[in-house]
């Protein structure tokens, strides 16, 4: 094998493989070395006994990044509409392309009657930001353009470059958290919760509430999500790239241009980009006398990633239409309206014993919020014929998970999540706890063993970092795919916050435009 390359990038998510397959369409030689046994990060589709099930996104966000992206690139794929629902309780609406926001906000004042004339503020606000957003990604981001028309430049680019500017100055002034923004507007703690209480701790109000305008634009493709990592992998080796699963990287040596894996294999890089866990590549970063290096290193090892998940993935011998009502192909549900803020932390529970800490995680998923989705609503060759796979996921602290890691506790926590989560299914879907075929879980621990991600994080760094070791002004997107170190970029979740696909999307395509530049150089 061909020890020398022009370019290699370390991880293989959704990041990694945007970079190379647009660097390996720019003719470079590039490696692309992904931990795992096959590409995808969390962006991934596996099956279990003919059931298909997404272990990372539910669907997929367009936000002007995807589509273009895959446009410019040539790559053949379906993708089906995926309509969006919410409940509280027994109470449920639709999100569709009229007014959803309006209709979401209908259901909250429903559910909240006092607080009518609050809710009518706060639609007011959850409006303006998504025409500002609305105007970001209103079309298709110009980074993935290949020549356009004088035309379009004067009648549709220029404009938008000016309307751009003046809408990103009035987000980059909503960073402030969400609660507390909400705050302002109401004092009804549990009508915030229903807001906000599946969106990360801090997350700032220009992502939070942007959200509710996102629900219109998830697509998911035939197949399942893994459909564009899988295409993007044929893309990249086609093209003469080179992918090597199971290929960790123990070292790197920025002196000279060198990389070891952990069977101990060494690579030559001219240019290295780093689309995995940040923190790893600063534990295999051999010493050096690069001071801004070793600051960025001491903040990153400090830093903490973003609240994890807690998922069940179900097989159940019923057809998919009994899914259709009320639930639909994707959900967010809450049990309760009471909220999480009646709920006490965790840690005092754990100070009483482990069966009273148990009894927390019980309560807590009473008042959760969990993302439902059944693939097979929208692509039924993702389940056997007449039966139906169903994830259910929920937010849930890492911490929480490694205090209860000891093996019997963990079965216990594990078990207990699984009864409790298919019990709430059972009282939207009656008869689904006795047609069960199965239950896997997976906890945080799970995702920070397999995808290798600091505290099982799924979109990066936790916005209660100060400062957040990435760049967070969209202004200055451009410069974060730089690093302290000579000839290492990066891209990906890690790079930019708040993260996502789009935004690990539009970093890969940044890192690959700015190494071919260099390349170019020399």
């Amino acid at each position: 094998m061909n020890k020398e390359y022009d370019v290699i990038v370390a991880g293989g998510g959704i990041a990694g493989l945007t970079c190379a397959a647009f660097l390996c369409r720019q003719g470079h030689r590039t490696l692309l070395l992904e931990k795992g046994d096959s590409t995808g990060g969390l962006v991934k589709t596996f099956y279990h006994k003919g059931f298909a099930f997404d272990a990372g996104i539910r669907a997929f966000e367009n936000s002007g990044i995807i589509f273009p992206m895959i446009k410019r690139l040539g790559l053949e794929l379906q993708f089906l509409p995926n309509t969006v629902t919410i409940g509280f309780g027994s109470t449920w609406m639709r999100f569709d392309h009229e007014d959803g926001v309006g209709a979401y906000c209908a259901m909250l004042s429903t559910l909240f009657p006092k607080n009518k004339p609050e809710i009518r503020l706060i639609e007011g606000e959850i409006r303006k930001v998504i025409n500002y957003m609305d105007v970001l990604y209103g079309i298709d981001n110009p980074l993935f353009l290949e020549k356009p028309k004088p035309e379009y430049l004067l009648k549709t680019l220029l404009p938008w470059l000016l309307k751009y500017q003046v809408n990103i100055k009035k987000v980059s002034r909503l960073d402030e958290p969400v609660r507390d923004y909400l705050h302002r507007f109401t004092k009804n703690d549990a009508l915030i919760d229903m807001l906000t209480q599946h969106f990360f701790d801090e997350t700032p109000t220009f992502f939070a509430l942007s959200y509710f305008g996102q629900y219109n634009d998830y697509s998911y493709p035939t197949g399942g999500t893994a459909a564009l990592p899988d295409a993007l992998t044929c893309f990249v080796t086609e093209h003469s790239g080179t992918i090597m699963t199971q290929a960790s990287v123990s070292g790197v040596n920025e002196q000279s241009h060198e990389i070891t894996t952990a069977q101990g294999v060494k690579f030559c890089y001219k240019k290295l980009v780093w689309a995995a866990d940040q923190k790893q590549l600063y534990r295999a970063l051999k010493p050096t006398q690069n001071t801004r290096a070793d600051k960025h290193r001491d903040l990153i090892e400090r830093s903490h990633g973003c609240n994890s998940i807690l998922a069940i993935f179900m097989g159940v011998d019923l057809e998919p239409s009994h899914f259709a009502s009320p639930l639909g192909p994707h959900a967010f549900y809450t049990p309760s309206t009471e909220g999480l803020s009646t709920l006490s932390d965790w840690r005092d529970a754990a100070s009483d014993s482990e069966a009273e800490l148990l009894e927390w995680v019980s309560q807590y998923l009473d008042r959760t919020t969990f993302e439902i989705s059944c693939p097979a609503l929208r692509d039924p060759s993702l389940a056997p014929k007449g039966k139906t796979g169903i994830t259910v996921s929920t937010l849930m602290d890492i911490d929480l998970v490694r205090h209860l890691s000891q093996p019997d506790l963990y079965d216990s926590l594990k078990r207990r999540c699984t009864q409790k989560i298919t019990s709430v299914l059972d009282a939207l879907v009656p008869g689904l706890a006795e047609k069960s075929i199965f239950s896997l879980c997976s906890t945080p621990l799970t995702i920070e063993r397999e995808t290798g991600n600091t505290d099982g994080a799924i979109t990066g760094w936790a916005f209660t970092n100060t400062p957040i070791p990435a760049e967070h002004r969209f202004q200055k997107i451009a410069r974060s795919v730089l690093t302290p170190l000579s000839d290492i970029y990066q891209c990906g979740q890690w790079t930019f916050s708040p993260s996502g696909v789009p935004i690990s999307v539009l970093t890969g395509k940044l890192t690959a435009d700015a190494v071919h530049k260099d390349l170019k150089k020399r």
